[in-house]
């Protein structure tokens, strides 16, 4: 039993003086002669006992009532447990994914438990909130209250493992506290499950929130399947998590005007298609109505003007093959022989391809590594007859190992790196049967820090890659290789060219890394800007002669087609969804994990943590006690003869 105010229990001293009143107060009797009556006599020995048994009795009824009074004002408690006295630390990770819209039985998850925090957490108790996209530090309920019924909806969930990690740094290093961690999620079932807590000195408390239901429908993607010179069709995926569907609706908006309408059957997945005309720019809404989780019933997506890509062949030799691929629908093409090269032409290309070039000479070297050094790509097919020792000072300035002289062997390619970016989406599965292409010349070459693209059959590079430039080691004309007349030729260099200038993709995921390519001409000091209504981001961007680059992650933090603006001025659209992840409503057990106390109530935890170090005050008792003395003397003086 410890004492709030253990100085008022030197009042306990001042029990000395009844005892003294008392012993005072016990004279002896004085013999007095009487008449020798036997009745008389036994009567005054009689009174004379009863007498100072009730003086007693009295005296001990009194101490203890003073007793009580004394230790009531003293404030006497007791706790639970041992540690009562010890300083306790708090530390809640409050989940606010997409997944905790979910709705409880008293409404959403998310909802609920802000209200659930708010009520149980002691108004004036310190402790850290952790959430998903920010941190309150050493707070109190009362301080944060109206930050709690503000709280939004993150558009990412940190995996559990760096959530723990994140809300474990803001404890103190004290050793000598109470640490209680209480993490406040539904526990979606991810790739990476929660694990047992392996640190002795926090206490980690799971709360999980369950939604009443699972059932959930979301627009999972959109994309192009099929162009024609009239249409585009789109295919739009859905997906279910819960019961089967008779007939979902699905919307298709251009801003706020109604394009097409269709509905869907499904189980767990479904598609629909919508057909537009073809080079239409749409700032486009897929909407479906679901009456569970609502941030993937829309998924934006945004159609451009395709600017065309400036590709500029510097000759020696024949380009008709790149004339053919290089089309004016979406590229702009350029031909120059070497000795016509106009210089200053370089800057304003998104690609270049030296042609079958005898000699690179050192201008020319220097300009291009300026190109590329601005986000251009370079081509290099050397010719049969080269200057090798130019051609080696060009590779020395991109990073390539040198080539070797002439061989004049046949060689076949035999390998390609279908891992490779400009071959994703090419072939539907690797190819090992098919008719291989070949050279009758070659200039032998290691990788050294490129990457091959196409290998020959003794894994020598064909096509390596470092950087922005693209290197043969074999002239492509007829004479000397038959790689022209075999289809690889088209996607390999279509989509070379196509990465020369990344162009805005129908729609991007927020959380992930981003990047594309906006065809514009900027002056010093100039930015560009997404926007969207009253929402203004600029993004993470790098200018290029003739392009920007634009880098965007968890900004912007909102779902919606936004506008790429440089000043007043609008140059096209792109659009941004939220992560798909969240959709599914599935959820992990956590009965089986180890050195953490898993409850499905904040309220319930709350109550366990407080009677853990419950204080029981006794004070109330002692002045029960002292009321129940009073009477017992007041009796003790009316009734005992």
């Amino acid at each position: 039993m410890q004492f709030k105010h253990p100085e008022l229990l030197y009042a306990l001293l001042l029990l000395l003086i009844p005892i003294i009143v008392h012993l005072f107060q016990l004279r002896k009797f004085q013999k007095e002669a009487f008449t020798n009556v036997a009745f008389l006599k036994e009567v005054t020995l009689q009174t004379r006992k009863s007498s100072q048994i009730k003086k007693w009795l009295t005296l001990l009824v009194r101490l203890g009532l003073l007793a009580a009074i004394i230790l009531a004002f003293a404030q006497p408690y007791t706790s639970n447990n041992k540690t009562f006295n010890t300083k306790t630390e708090t530390v809640i990770y409050l989940d606010n994914s997409f997944s905790m819209e979910a709705k409880g039985d008293k409404g959403p998850l998310l909802k609920r438990a802000i209200q659930d925090i708010i009520g149980n957490v002691p108004e004036n108790e310190s402790f850290s909130l952790v959430t998903n996209n920010d941190v309150y530090r050493n707070v109190t309920v009362k301080s944060i209250n109206n930050e709690l019924l503000q709280l939004g909806y993150s558009t990412n969930q940190l995996n559990y493992e760096a959530a723990l990690l994140k809300s474990k740094a803001y404890f103190s290093k004290d050793s000598n506290t109470i640490k209680n961690l209480v993490f406040v999620s539904d526990f979606q079932l991810k790739e990476v499950p929660v694990r047992a807590n392996g640190d002795s000195s926090i206490k980690v408390n799971h709360v999980q929130l369950k939604p009443v239901n699972v059932n959930n429908v979301a627009i999972d993607t959109v994309y192009a399947s099929k162009r024609t010179p009239e249409n585009l069709e789109l295919t739009v995926g859905l997906k279910n998590n819960g019961d089967s569907i008779d007939n979902l609706p699905i919307s298709l908006y251009n801003d706020d005007n109604l394009l097409a309408k269709s509905s869907v059957s499904m189980d767990k997945e479904a598609t629909t298609t919508f057909t537009l005309p073809a080079n239409t720019i749409i700032n486009g809404t897929l909407k479906i109505e679901d009456v569970n989780l609502q941030f993937d019933n829309n998924l934006y997506f945004n159609i451009n003007e395709t600017p065309k890509i400036n590709v500029l062949s510097i000759n020696e030799g024949d380009d008709a093959f790149l004339k053919r691929i290089y089309t004016e629908d979406e590229f702009n093409y350029t031909s120059s022989n070497f000795k016509d090269l106009n210089y200053n032409s370089i800057t304003s290309q998104n690609l270049i391809v030296l042609n079958e070039l005898q000699r690179i000479p050192s201008a020319l070297n220097t300009a291009l590594k300026s190109f590329t050094g601005n986000g251009g790509v370079l081509i290099i097919i050397p010719s049969e007859n080269i200057d090798i020792q130019s051609y080696n000072n060009t590779n020395i300035k991109f990073d390539f190992a040198p080539l070797k002289p002439l061989v004049t062997i046949e060689k076949r390619l035999t390998s390609i790196n279908y891992s490779h970016p400009i071959y994703i989406n090419v072939f539907e599965k690797q190819v090992r049967n098919f008719q291989y292409p070949k050279v009758n010349t070659y200039y032998p070459q290691d990788l050294g820090n490129a990457s091959a693209v196409l290998q020959f059959e003794d894994n020598k590079p064909f096509l390596s890659q470092n950087g922005n430039t693209f290197l043969f080691s074999s002239a492509l004309n007829k004479a000397n290789s038959n790689f022209k007349a075999i289809n690889l030729i088209v996607p390999t260099f279509y989509n070379i060219g196509k990465s020369s200038l990344q162009n805005v993709n129908l729609y991007y995921t927020i959380g992930n890394e981003n990047t594309y390519d906006v065809a514009t001409i900027l002056q010093q000091d100039e930015i560009l800007t997404l926007n969207h209504k009253e929402v203004n981001v600029i993004p993470q961007q790098q200018y290029f002669n003739n392009k920007v680059a634009i880098t965007t992650n968890e900004t912007p933090d909102k779902a919606a087609v936004y506008t790429i603006k440089n000043k007043a001025s609008s140059l096209e659209s792109v659009s941004y969804n939220y992560n798909r992840a969240e959709s599914n409503l599935d959820y992990q057990n956590l009965s089986n994990i180890e050195n953490v106390n898993v409850s499905n109530s904040i309220t319930e935890l709350f109550d366990t943590i407080k009677s853990d170090s419950k204080i029981n005050e006794l004070w109330k008792w002692f002045v029960i006690f002292a009321l129940i003395l009073l009477i017992i003397e007041m009796l003790i003086l009316k009734y005992f003869k």
